[in-house]
């Protein structure tokens, strides 16, 4: 008996030796997260693969494809597609910038209806560059270059029409409450003259409007290069919402992730490793001479393109594994002419838009909290990512004018 028990005892040992053994093991194959508390403000940086390792949790099931630069179905030919929204009935809405229109499609990819054409009158665009629906199915359409966000019933009839004066008008998302946030301008051309006075401190980042466009409050920080062009470059950044209005800015120039509280409050903030430098390469120029001015570009590596959210709070960032290839490299030509009957823009893509396929991006997937699970590779180009329940969108705007929808399987 004694030594029966004995016996016993050298078993439970041994399986708690090997279990602890084991527990160490999984432990030493996690990344070892670095997570501080700054002004209350939490602080991940984020090492290695993440918690997933080297295969994904999650994969990505092919649904269909939306579009094509190609395309001789005129409904589905787009030209620089910007946004893809989600109706309670689950008909898909993509903002087909460069036609300006809006195409609606059943959730099987069945052409529905054409909503919207170029213009200045209600219901017409000038390349529109965002769209979002309030929880009754209404579209706000931010029309940019004809100053204001349009509000258009389901069907696409007139509702409202929010003016902006002052023509800097970001990207528009619904809250829940119906007040609106705005990120940065679309697109700006304003830089300080030499005798403007310099404001006493740099602006937010994103807007808290009410229904009618009022500003009722501002939140997030900017970085201050010291340098207004390199400041307005190094702190653009990408914007989205969750269920809970929860808001998330992923930013292409610099190693960071934020998200904040739907009043404003930073709650983390969270980097990564990445596989090159985002240091400033060359810090740009602006140079006025017989009232024109001349801008030269800043050049920084960047690391993102897009973010997203799903109904569990993970945040999905669009995310460069390489900095693209001079032959990959796609940007867009802006032409702005002024006439007595308005302003005149056009957008060309510019570059080899005949590319479709590349592994310079990956999606890289954070839990709620900032701390990286994983990445899952892809192998297009990417510039937008949206996600509803579980279907998630890739927009490919300048190459191949595409929408590719995806299953989220777990």
């Amino acid at each position: 008996m004694k030594s029966s028990h004995l016996s016993k005892i050298g078993r439970i040992i041994i399986l708690t030796t090997i279990a602890v053994a084991g527990l160490l093991s999984a432990a030493r194959e996690l990344p070892a997260q670095k997570v501080e508390v700054v002004d209350g403000v939490r602080l991940v940086h984020n090492k290695g693969k993440g918690a997933w390792g080297k295969k994904p949790a999650i994969t990505l099931e092919p649904v269909r494809k939306l579009g094509d630069i190609d395309s001789t179905d005129p409904n589905t030919a787009f030209y620089m597609p910007a946004a893809v929204a989600l109706d309670s009935a689950g008909n898909i809405y993509v903002l087909d910038t460069g036609n300006n229109r809006i195409q609606k499609f059943t959730r099987d990819g069945k052409y529905l209806a054409t909503i919207g054409r170029f213009g200045q009158g209600p219901g017409e665009f000038n390349y529109p560059a965002w769209l979002d629906l309030d929880k009754t199915g209404n579209l706000y359409v931010t029309d940019p270059f004809n100053e204001r966000v349009q509000v258009l019933k389901p069907d696409g009839s007139d509702l409202r029409t929010i003016k902006f004066s002052d023509g800097r008008i970001g990207n528009v998302f619904v809250r829940n409450d119906g007040k609106l946030l705005m990120g940065q301008a679309t697109i700006s051309f304003r830089f300080l003259t030499p005798d403007e006075k310099k404001p006493a401190g740099l602006p937010k980042l994103v807007k808290v409007l009410d229904a009618e466009g009022k500003l009722l409050s501002e939140f997030g920080d900017m970085l201050d290069m010291k340098e207004e062009l390199l400041t307005n470059t190094i702190n653009q950044f990408v914007l989205t919402v969750d269920e809970k209005d929860n808001v998330y800015l992923a930013f292409p120039y610099q190693n960071r992730i934020e998200k904040y509280s739907p009043d404003g409050k930073l709650l983390w903030r969270a980097d990564r490793e990445l596989p090159y430098s985002l240091e400033v390469i060359d810090r740009g120029s602006i140079d006025r001479r017989e009232g024109g001015v001349s801008i030269r570009s800043p050049r920084i590596n960047r690391s993102s393109e897009a973010i997203a959210v799903d109904g569990k709070g993970r945040v999905w960032v669009v995310t460069l594994a390489r900095q693209l290839k001079k032959e990959e490299q796609v940007g867009i030509g802006v032409t702005i002419s002024q006439s007595p009957s308005g302003r005149q823009v056009g957008f060309k893509p510019q570059g080899d838009t005949e590319l479709r396929e590349t592994d310079a991006y990956k999606l890289e997937v954070f839990d709620p909290e900032g701390v990286l699970l994983g990445e899952i590779s892809l192998k297009q180009f990417v510039d937008g990512i949206f996600i509803y329940g579980d279907r998630l969108f890739l927009v490919d705007r300048l190459r191949g004018a595409s929408i590719q929808e995806f299953r989220i399987k777990e």
